[in-house]
């Protein structure tokens, strides 16, 4: 037993991780079910509804109806690509081509440790965030590991061998190079006002500012009063078209662009290895998601005018973590929509709205805030 004690606070943090992890491969999973769910109503069409598992299926009406809805259609794509004839092209460099797959998926399921999903209330009655690390700059660990999720794409074109996966691979690095600045750009005015370093008064006395630093959690308490997005709306414009284009995802797909790429980087990838592409895409859908609704949407808080209601209790944590993820459901749902909606843009209108269009506004919106910060704090001393 005592053993046990001793050890219990290093063996925790390996099984919340493990569960975290579980959590968030079986959302990716559903993500695409939720995303041929939507495609099918945006065209009018049922979508996934014949799939049926042996037993669970055949349970009278609840079988049916998770066999209408499609809920076992994940299942069995996943199992169909861990079972399918492993096939490698002769050509491939091996050793890269097997590592872009895990390249791609490991910065989304590594910047998920940082990402606050909830709220409790400690012993001391001080809130604390739910979350796996509480670092105070959890957003720079954010965007230096969720980076490198473009070498897997790069990997897995260069390896290739082939023309097709390997232009490919150099839309993915440029483009990521053009939205990188200003998606960066855009999130200093909102640190900028939601945590204050501190300063001097006239007599001489230091006066504390905000003791959350540069952490997600601090820009969510920010929020209380009103969401971010109401008074930083073109930041969150920025960010948002920004995140698409870090993503990925239509109308910003050049690195798999079917129309003129076959199928961009990963043309020469199949069975598990193009799962974990697929994966690895909705991993960071969700990640992005998860931090829009933390940054602009007030994470758990209630609603824009109205700061967090859920009590002290384990049920308050409860009900903070599932608004927060129906906020996060939401902005999935976007997402999925945009793809489905938008054309895809040509590689020269998606470099020119990066360097262009994106990047001087987003200095304009961080000179513009600096200012009004100083007149601020000049006249409020």
């Amino acid at each position: 037993m005592e053993f046990l004690d001793a050890s219990l606070p290093y063996i925790m943090p390996i099984v919340y991780a493990v569960l975290m992890i579980s959590v968030f491969m079986g959302l990716c999973s559903y993500s695409v079910l939720a995303e041929r769910k939507v495609s099918s109503w945006i065209q009018g069409r049922v979508g996934p509804n014949r799939t049926r598992l042996p037993l669970v299926g055949h349970i009278p009406i609840l079988g049916n109806l998770m066999t209408g809805l499609g809920l076992f259609q994940p299942v069995a794509d996943g199992l169909k690509f861990l079972f399918k004839e492993e096939i490698v092209p002769g050509h491939v460099n091996k050793g890269y081509y097997y590592l872009a797959p895990v390249v791609a998926l490991a910065p989304a399921l590594t910047t998920m440790v940082v990402l606050p999903f909830g709220r409790y209330v400690d012993a001391d009655g001080v809130l604390q965030p739910l979350v796996l690390a509480n670092v105070d700059l959890g957003m720079l660990i954010i965007l230096g590991i969720s980076s490198l999720g473009v070498y897997g794409v790069v990997l897995a074109g260069w390896s290739s061998n082939s023309k097709y996966p390997f232009l490919g691979g150099v839309r993915a690095s440029a483009q990521m190079i053009s939205y990188e600045l200003a998606m960066g750009l855009a999130l200093l005015p909102v640190f900028m006002w939601s945590a204050s370093p501190g300063y001097y008064d006239e007599a001489g006395m230091f006066v504390e500012g905000s003791r959350y630093g540069m952490s997600l959690f601090g820009v969510v308490q920010s929020q209380q009063a009103a969401w971010t997005i109401l008074w930083q709306p073109l930041s969150a414009l920025l960010f948002l078209v920004a995140l698409f284009a870090e993503t990925n995802r239509l109308p910003f797909d050049m690195a798999e662009s079917e129309t003129d790429l076959v199928g961009g980087f990963h043309t020469e990838y199949g069975c598990f290895k193009f799962g974990l592409f697929f994966v690895a895409e909705y991993a960071h859908i969700i990640m992005g998601s998860g931090i829009f609704v933390l940054l602009f949407l007030g994470g758990w808080n209630f609603l824009p005018w109205m700061a967090d209601p859920w009590g002290t209790g384990i049920l308050g944590s409860v009900l903070s973590v599932a608004w927060f993820m129906a906020k996060v459901f939401f902005m999935i749902f976007f997402f999925i929509w945009m793809r489905w909606t938008l054309p895809r843009f040509r590689y020269d209108q998606v470099m020119s709205l990066g360097w262009k269009i994106l990047l001087p506004l987003a200095v304009a919106n961080l000179v513009f805030n600096t200012i009004i910060i100083a007149l601020y704090d000049t006249l409020t001393r």
